[in-house]
């Protein structure tokens, strides 16, 4: 559908099969949420990674690995 013709027929452009089809945002609220769910799937990764077996590397190694101290 165009613009134009979305813009006449905007109920018909955002609704598909009398379900909603697409929603409309501001660009700056897009990002933010775009963020969090960046953030979302990192801590899910992060509990992925804490759930796995295997040897365990203790945090103050980690930070000296890293030269955080």
């Amino acid at each position: 559908m165009s613009v134009s013709a979305a813009r006449e027929r905007l109920a018909e452009a955002v609704e598909l099969y009398g379900r909603a089809a697409a929603v409309m945002i501001s660009p700056s609220r897009y990002e933010e949420l775009m963020t969090a769910l960046e953030d979302v799937e990192d801590i899910a990764a992060f509990d992925d990674a804490m759930a796995e077996e295997g040897p365990n590397v203790p945090w103050e190694q980690v930070k000296a690995d890293l030269g955080w101290q």
